[in-house]
């Protein structure tokens, strides 16, 4: 669902809370967390979806890591998953066991194990997982905490909705296709423990609600205001083609509309196929992370050791909402 959608259906409900619920409703952060113990929390999510790709095993791989996003986004680990499944009954099942297949293997590599599942009959299929985690009650990443004077740090390229419509227009080049799915396939583990060797103040991933829609959700829960720098945005190979040819999908067009009217403005001169990329809905996007500038320094100096890419897309500062700036 859209933003906007989403808050009208979520607004009239009571959002009850409970002693050990570290993390719920209430702030509409990336998965919850309930406290176990003094040392030990459980995160648990949900995410499922229709094909972005036409190979079933990379659409569950894709699907899973996607997943599997927000138990890094909150700074924890994966200890195992239930697949989600929706399936229509005129097509193969060994095109389902692809899928299973793929999502197992990348839940594997994250350290993780699928336990068990649920499957309905549908007429597209639908494949995502339920992700249990594990984190120290006292060292969650919450949406909240981004503090004036801390820079963003974005940790993969945007443009993965502009390509994948593309890929499905038929459009999209092989090098392009595969430069989106790479790193659609890519889990944010190492990027969240490279986060852990530093002061991690506010943290959340960029998924459906683009990379503007996720940095006013971290300027309004932490009251404070955004400054995103366009030229800064690191990009996939032909998304800014794509994006000024009008390979959009819908929910880029539903973003802009929601966050534009609610606390995102753009400056003049910037480019506007550039400025559709910033609010494309990601498939398994990047970390986008808030912490001091010192900080920001020792993450690019260790991520550029080990290999883990990451940009400086933006500050914080005291105020609200987000500013696009050339």
């Amino acid at each position: 669902m859209g933003p906007e959608a989403l808050a009208q259906v979520l607004q009239p409900l009571s959002m009850r809370s409970h002693p050990d619920l570290v993390v719920g409703l209430q702030t509409s952060d990336d998965a919850a967390v309930f406290r176990l113990t003094d040392e030990i929390a459980v995160i648990q999510t949900a995410d499922f979806f229709a094909p972005i790709v036409d190979d079933p095993y990379v659409f569950g791989a894709v699907a899973a890591a996607n997943s599997m996003s927000d138990v890094y986004a909150m700074g924890g680990e994966v200890l195992f998953a239930l697949n989600i499944v929706g399936f229509p009954d005129d097509l193969p099942g060994d095109i389902l066991t692809a899928i299973l297949r793929g999502g197992a293997d990348k839940v594997e590599e994250a350290g993780g194990v699928v336990a068990g599942g649920h499957t309905v009959v549908d007429q597209e299929p639908k494949f995502g997982l339920s992700v249990t985690g594990q984190v120290h009650p006292d060292r969650v990443w919450r949406k909240s905490g981004a503090r004036p004077g801390d820079v963003l740090i974005l940790t993969k390229p945007l443009g993965t909705g502009v390509v994948s419509t593309a890929i499905k227009r038929g459009v999209a080049s092989v090098e392009a296709a595969e430069a989106s799915i790479d790193s659609m396939l890519r889990l944010n583990r190492a990027a969240m423990h490279l986060g852990r060797s530093v002061d991690v103040h506010a943290c959340t991933d960029v998924t459906g609600f683009g990379l503007l829609g996720h940095a006013f959700e971290m300027a309004s829960k932490g009251e404070v205001s955004i400054t995103i720098a366009a030229s800064s945005a690191p990009l996939l190979p032909e998304a800014l083609r794509y994006a000024a040819e009008g390979q959009q999908p819908g929910g880029l067009t539903r973003n802009r509309g929601y966050y534009s009217s609610i606390g995102v403005s753009v400056e003049d001169g910037i480019d506007d196929a550039l400025v559709a990329l910033l609010f494309d809905p990601q498939t398994s996007g990047g970390l986008m992370m808030a912490m001091s500038q010192n900080d920001a320094t020792a993450y690019h100096a260790v991520g550029a050791t080990t290999g883990q890419p990451c940009w400086t897309i933006g500050e914080v500062g005291s105020g609200t909402g987000v500013t696009v700036v050339p």
